[in-house]
């Protein structure tokens, strides 16, 4: 008995010897890894990377832009079934464990000794703590020591943080594939969905991402991903989260997957779109960018975006396709599977023509191969699209050069060739006829704003963003040619001319200074009309009369209204100038037309309406205006909100109301007449350089400005007669008809003070009776003259050498 007591009282001993240095072990091993473990508080004040969004007027969103797409969702506003799912996949007994789960720990040693010596990856035993863990404050390396310091961090951050927060980060933080971080934006990747409108199934499938995303990607392993999604599903009912019957009907549902489209696109905004995030860019930096979680608010009005691509692409390729066939986009061989090859040829997206190779052509048709088209793994389609294109199809395509050049085109064989790689459209109602195309050597660009307050409602840059980013509304400098000639009207009415002044229209010769030639500018016509008035001078937009009104006015004084619409910065005060020869962009010219069009009101043109930080905060708003009285929170009959509005005038409004009704002239009688058929007031004036190198047409209503210009990125003549009025003008009302269909015709309004008179339009007197007649705008103590007076009578008066020391020649072609 007593050798019985004292063995066990030797194995008592033993045992406390052991465990006192288990202890000892225990308490030096945890001592010795938490000495370099990162510092877990810094989860209190996380800020992941969220991507910044950019939404249309009404709402819609055109774009985002992010290192990781992620949109932080706090844990209040994620479904009970969502959480429910994750649990099921990553960790059923979270709410339980302190951050380490035994039972976890123990299935997964079960399992590394089953498979030892094997070459499968150990079973991973972490819960979502160990997770969140690793994500935030570890990395990925596969060891022992890893998942030791995991442990002990998720013990700590169990102490330190509630579950509900520690779930939050996890949702908000891990990677669930194609680029998305977070469930927010993995909803809307995959099924381009809120997380609140999440299904069974879908809640599931993001649920089985976190494992490995690559492994269960929907299209290019499909029967992995829901065979593991099944699994969560099976889990989400043993765990009673549903029902056996919910489960089964969940798992016989496909993945139904809905790639989610980007806004630019279908709004054809790309280059409005790449706009904006260059502002964003250089207003908040990179970081804020993409990492910031903007939300940016923009003017654009999709439809107008739309009508206003549409009609910019339609005017390129109608002045393209006038010019002739220019050839093939390339050639290939047709030995073998043609599809392949004709894949491998870059194609534009943003363009509604197909690429296609012709198999075959005659004398009345040609048979193509239609490029394959990409399927949602990212490879080609194995099938084969043919179709027709007939003579009708080709008949502009007659040639430029060589022997045939100019020649109609008689056979669809003298077009096209077998290996010929082309752009196709479909011909609507008839099935599988196709027309021909070719991407337009022309380029311009249109913009369209609200001339109240310069927001800009569509952009368009060009005929193609794939083809080249550079944005033709907003960086290219082009010369505005007589579209500058409203500003030197306007300086002139400003300062004590009128709408009925007369001018002498005739040959000028001004001399430059010593070693330059005289300069001789000339009307677009070579004709001469003698006297004429103000009126007939903007609408007929004459050269001659336009230098010698700015030689009366005084340059200095053009260039400084020049600056005050925002057109140039430091214009040089010479009279080559009045004619547009001088460089600016078409945002500024429309930005300067909507201060005509808006009473004289100073405006910036600007993309953005507000842009508001991550936690909602406005950062930027466009609109500056004071609103009194907006701030109340009900109805008690106090006086209506009112709008103080501090922005400079430019213009004297019954100036700008002169000048608008001379440009509603030019869409009457002048060079803007293919506008007329809108049936609407519309003022507006046209723009021609020097060669016929640039066409320019800027037109407006009381609620909105359009403003192009065609033009090659290397400037070059484009042939005689292509002038604004030609041109642009029929483009723009093309934009007009269709956008403002359903608006009513608003008449310009006319302000206090302005006096109506009915003037003889050709003589600028007044009317008698039975004499063709329009009414004119005076302003109080001017009226219309009695008599001729007439500026540059003196045909032999010039300018000092100084004066105009820049004027060039060559600049008596800008109409």
């Amino acid at each position: 008995m007593r050798l019985l007591l004292r063995f066990f009282g030797f194995l008592f001993a033993l045992g406390t010897v052991v465990l006192l240095v288990g202890a000892a072990g225990a308490t030096y091993f945890v001592w010795k890894y938490s000495q370099d473990l990162p510092d877990y508080t810094q989860l209190q004040n996380y800020e992941p990377p969220v991507m910044t969004r950019v939404h249309a007027g009404d709402g819609s969103l055109v774009a985002e832009y992010a290192r990781q797409r992620r949109l932080y969702m706090p844990i209040q506003s994620v479904p009970k079934m969502v959480l429910e799912a994750f649990l099921s996949a990553e960790d059923k007994n979270f709410y339980e464990h302190g951050g380490i789960d035994p039972s976890g720990i123990f299935r997964a040693g079960m399992f590394y000794m089953q498979n030892l010596g094997s070459s499968r990856r150990p079973q991973g035993a972490s819960t979502i703590t160990q997770q969140v863990a690793k994500n935030f404050l570890l990395t990925n390396e596969v060891s022992i020591d890893r998942k030791i310091k995991e442990a002990l961090l998720a013990l700590r951050i169990e102490r330190a943080y509630t579950k509900d927060r520690i779930l939050e980060l996890y949702l908000n933080e891990i990677y669930l594939g194609s680029g998305s971080y977070g469930i927010a934006a993995a909803a809307l990747t995959y099924f381009d969905k809120s997380v609140e409108d999440l299904n069974i199934q879908q809640a599931a499938y993001l649920a089985a991402l976190p494992k490995a995303p690559s492994s269960y990607n929907p299209y290019r392993n499909t029967d992995r991903a829901i065979e593991r999604r099944n699994w969560v599903i099976d889990r989400m009912a043993e765990n009673g989260f549903i029902t056996a019957a919910q489960a089964e009907t969940a798992k016989k549902s496909g993945l139904d997957v809905t790639p989610r489209p980007t806004g630019a696109h279908i709004f054809a905004a790309e280059y409005y779109a790449e706009e904006v995030r260059r502002q964003i860019y250089e207003r908040y930096g990179e970081t804020k960018l993409y990492e910031g979680g903007l939300s940016v608010r923009t003017a654009l009005d999709p439809r107008l975006q739309s009508i206003a691509k549409k009609s910019l692409t339609e005017g390129l390729v109608r002045f393209d396709e006038q010019r002739g066939w220019r050839g093939p986009v390339n050639r290939i061989e047709l030995t073998g599977d043609w599809g392949v090859k004709l894949a491998e040829v870059k194609a534009f997206g943003d363009i509604p023509w197909k690429l296609a190779v012709v198999l075959d052509s005659g004398k009345d048709t040609a048979r193509i191969g239609l490029q394959p088209q990409r399927d949602r793994s990212g490879g080609f389609s194995s099938a084969r699209d043919l179709g027709l294109i007939t003579l009708d199809g080709v008949k502009w395509a007659r040639w430029t050069k060589g022997p045939d050049a100019g020649r109609a085109v008689s056979s669809v064989s003298q077009v096209l060739k077998p290996g010929d790689v082309i752009y196709v459209e479909s011909i609507a109602g008839k099935d599988g006829q196709y027309r021909l195309h070719q991407i337009p050597d022309i380029e311009g660009a249109m913009v369209v704003m609200e001339p109240r307050t310069g927001r800009v409602l569509a952009l368009s840059g060009g005929f193609s963003y794939d083809e080249s980013q550079f944005n033709r509304a907003t960086q290219a400098l082009r010369q505005p040619g007589s579209s500058f000639k409203p500003i030197v009207y306007s300086a002139a009415l400003d300062n004590g001319y009128t709408p009925s002044t007369v001018v002498l229209d005739a040959p000028i010769e001004i001399d430059q200074g010593p070693g330059m030639p005289v300069w001789a500018p000339e009307n677009y016509a070579k004709k001469f009309y003698g006297p004429q008035t103000l009126r007939f001078g903007l609408e007929q937009s004459r050269n001659v009369m336009t230098v010698r009104l700015a030689q009366d006015v005084g340059m200095p004084l053009i260039a400084d209204y020049a600056k005050k619409f925002g057109v140039y910065d430091d214009m040089l005060p010479v009279l080559s100038m009045s004619l547009g020869a001088g460089e600016t962009t078409l945002m500024r010219m429309v930005g300067a037309y909507s201060m005509i069009a808006n009473g004289g009101r100073k405006v910036t043109p600007s993309l953005i309406d507000r842009v508001q930080d991550r936690y909602g905060h406005t950062i930027f708003r466009h609109d500056e205006r004071e609103c009194r009285g907006c701030d109340a929170d009900s109805w008690k009959n106090q006086p209506e909100p009112t709008l103080i509005d501090r922005r400079p005038v430019v213009l004297d409004p019954m100036t700008s109301y002169q000048i608008t009704a001379m440009m509603e002239g030019v869409i009457q009688r002048g060079t803007g007449t293919a506008l007329k058929d809108l049936g609407r007031p519309v003022a507006g004036k046209s723009g021609t350089t020097n060669e016929e190198k640039d066409a320019w047409f800027i037109a407006f209503t009381p609620d909105v400005v359009v403003g192009m210009y065609l033009g090659y990125d290397r400037p070059k003549p484009m042939g005689k007669g292509s002038t604004g009025g030609v041109l642009t003008a029929p483009i723009v009302r093309d934009f007009m008809k269709t956008a403002l269909a359903d608006k009513p015709a608003i008449p310009f309004r006319v302000p206090p003070g302005i006096k109506l008179v009915r003037i003889n339009p050709k003589t600028g007197l007044r009317a008698g009776p039975g004499e063709n007649s329009i009414l004119e705008g005076f302003k109080p103590g001017t009226a219309p003259p009695d008599s001729y007076s007439v500026i540059g009578s003196d045909a032999s008066v010039g300018v000092t050498p100084e004066a105009d020391r820049a004027v060039r020649s060559g600049t008596g072609g800008l109409y």
